[in-house]
C-alpha cells in the first residue's frame, strides 16, 4: 500500500487530508512539526510527504531541504495558505514535487498525489523478483505474482499455457521461463499459428522429407525437430485445425513426431509453452478445442494481466520506452509532460503495453522539445471518440465537476483553469514566458501578472 506522511501545525488539516487519502486507498500518518516529521522519516518508509511551508519550528522549505539531503527519491508536495512566488521559487528548486496553494482543489491534489506516487513507484527501488526478468517490465502486485510463478515453474520440465489479450507480453514470458530453465543452453523456437496457412501447418510443426508434396524439393525440420531437448513456444494455439490437434497429442504423449511423406518416426524431448488470447474452456465446449490436449498443455496456466490493471506500471513502461525509442529515433526527448501521463493513465489501452509502446514512438517521433506535450500522443479512435462524448482535452476537463462548479463558484473554477492552462502554455513553450505569451495570445506584461498572480514558477 502507498504511504503518504502529512506534516502541518493545522489539527483540522491533518485530519482532512488524511480521511481524503485513505478513502482513496493511502496509508496515512500524520505529523504536528517538521522535527517529529523528520524522526518519523527516520524509523518509516513513506512513498509522499505532504508539507504545509508555514510551521513553527522547522517550516516547510526547512523540511524539504532536510528531506531531499537525507531521501533523494522521496517526492514532496507542498501546501500553504500563504501563496509567495519566492516560496515557490525556493520549492521548487530545492526538488519539491509541486507547491498548492491553499484552499485547493480536491480533484487537482488527488492528480497530484497520484503523479507523485506514479513517479517514485517508477524509480529504481533496489533488488527483486523483477530484476530477475530485465525484458519484462512492471512492479505492481500482478506482475510480482506473475514473476513469482515463472522462477517456480521454469526449473521444471512442465508444459505451460499463457492465456493473456494481444499485447500483454506472453512471448516475453514464454522466453523468460526458458531463459531460467534447465534447458537454458538449448533453442528456443517460436511459431504463431494462425500465421500459417492450415495445409502447410503440419510440415511447419512436423518437417517433411523430400518429395512428400509439390514443391517439397528437399527434406525439412519442423517445430520440434528444431527445438529437441529445448522449447517449442506456440502462440495462438487456439487457432489449431482439429487434424493438428491430434497429431500434436501425440508428440505430447508419446515425445515422437513423423515428418509428412515419411516412414519413420523421431523421438523428440521438447518442453511446451502455448499462449493463446482465447478462453480454451469455451472453445472445448464449443467443440473447437480437444479436452485432452488442453489438459496435457495446462499443466501451469499463467494469466497475463491487461494493462488496464495493473496502471502502476504505466509510468515504468513509459520511461523504458521513451529511453528506447530516443536512442532508436536520435531524439532527445527525456520525459513526459504531467498532463500527458495524466492522459495515458486515463486510457484503457484496448492494445496493452504493445499499443502503449506505438504510442511512445510515434510521441517521440512527433516530439519536437525534449518532453512529449499531450497533443503528440495518439490514442485509439474508439477513445477519442469517448474523450469527445466526455467534453475533449483532460486539460478542460479537470476544471471542475457540476458539483463542483456550484460548491466552489465561478471565479474560483475559472482561476483554476486559467492557472492550469498557464503551466501548460509554459510546458508547451519549453518555459519561454515570451512564446507562452504568443501562444495565449495574450501581452507579455499580462502573462507575467497572472503567473505572478497564481504563483506559477515556471524557471
Amino acid at each position: 500500500m502507498t504511504s503518504i506522511l502529512i506534516v502541518d501545525d493545522e489539527q483540522s488539516m491533518r485530519d482532512f487530508l488524511a480521511i481524503l487519502l485513505q478513502k482513496e486507498g493511502y496509508e496515512v500518518e500524520t505529523r504536528g512539526d517538521g522535527a517529529s516529521a523528520l524522526r518519523c522519516l527516520e524509523s518509516n518508509t513513506f512513498d509522499l510527504v505532504i508539507s504545509d511551508i508555514r510551521m513553527p519550528g522547522i517550516g516547510g522549505l526547512d523540511l524539504l531541504h532536510s528531506i531531499k539531503g537525507k531521501y533523494p527519491t522521496l517526492p514532496v508536495i507542498l501546501i500553504t495558505a500563504f501563496v509567495s512566488p519566492d516560496d515557490a521559487v525556493a520549492a521548487m528548486k530545492d526538488g519539491a514535487f509541486d507547491y498548492i496553494s491553499k484552499p485547493f482543489n480536491v480533484a487537482e491534489i488527488k492528480n497530484i498525489i497520484r503523479s507523485a506516487t506514479a513517479r517514485k513507484s517508477a524509480e529504481p527501488q533496489g533488488p527483486s523478483a523483477a530484476d530477475s526478468f530485465p525484458a519484462i517490465i512492471g512492479k505492481s502486485q500482478e506482475m510480482i505474482k506473475i514473476f513469482d510463478l515463472i522462477q517456480r515453474v521454469a526449473p521444471t520440465p512442465a508444459n505451460v499455457i499463457i492465456y493473456g489479450e494481444s499485447g500483454t507480453g506472453k512471448e516475453l514470458v514464454a522466453q523468460a521461463i526458458h531463459q531460467h530453465s534447465k534447458v537454458a543452453d538449448q533453442p528456443f523456437v517460436p511459431i504463431t499459428c494462425s500465421a500459417i496457412p492450415e495445409d502447410l501447418m503440419e510440415s511447419e510443426l512436423f518437417g517433411h522429407v523430400k518429395g512428400a508434396f509439390t514443391g517439397a524439393i528437399n527434406d525439412k525440420a519442423g517445430l520440434f525437430q528444431l527445438a529437441n531437448n529445448g522449447t517449442a513456444f506456440l502462440d495462438e494455439i487456439g487457432e489449431l485445425p482439429p487434424m493438428i490437434q491430434t497429431k500434436l497429442l501425440r508428440v505430447l504423449q508419446e515425445r515422437e513426431v513423423k515428418p509428412v511423406g515419411s516412414t519413420r518416426i523421431e523421438r523428440v524431448n521438447v518442453r511446451i509453452i502455448a499462449a493463446t488470447n482465447r478462453v480454451l474452456e469455451q472453445e472445448i465446449i464449443a467443440g473447437r478445442f480437444r479436452e485432452d490436449l488442453f489438459y496435457r498443455l495446462a499443466v501451469v496456466p499463467i494469466r497475463m494481466p491487461p494493462l488496464r490493471e495493473r496502471k502502476g506500471d504505466v509510468p515504468l513502461l513509459v520511461n523504458h520506452f521513451l529511453q528506447k525509442h530516443s536512442r532508436l529515433l536520435g531524439k532527445k526527448v527525456q520525459e513526459i509532460s504531467s498532463y500527458g501521463m495524466q492522459v495515458l493513465m486515463d486510457y484503457d489501452f484496448p492494445g496493452n503495453v504493445r499499443e502503449l509502446e506505438n504510442i511512445i514512438e510515434r510521441g517521440v517521433a512527433l516530439e519536437s522539445s525534449n518532453i512529449i506535450l499531450p497533443e503528440s500522443l495518439t490514442l485509439s479512435a474508439h477513445r477519442s471518440e469517448q474523450r469527445n462524448k466526455t467534453g475533449g482535452d483532460p486539460l478542460f476537463q479537470a476544471a471542475a465537476s457540476k458539483e463542483e462548479l456550484f460548491e466552489r463558484g465561478l471565479e474560483e473554477v475559472i482561476n483554476d483553469l486559467e492557472k492550469r492552462i498557464i503551466y501548460f502554455a509554459l510546458e508547451k513553450s519549453n518555459h519561454s514566458r515570451m512564446q507562452a505569451a504568443e501562444l495565449l495570445r495574450i501581452s507579455f506584461r499580462s502573462l507575467r501578472y497572472k503567473i505572478k498572480k497564481y504563483g506559477i514558477e515556471d524557471a
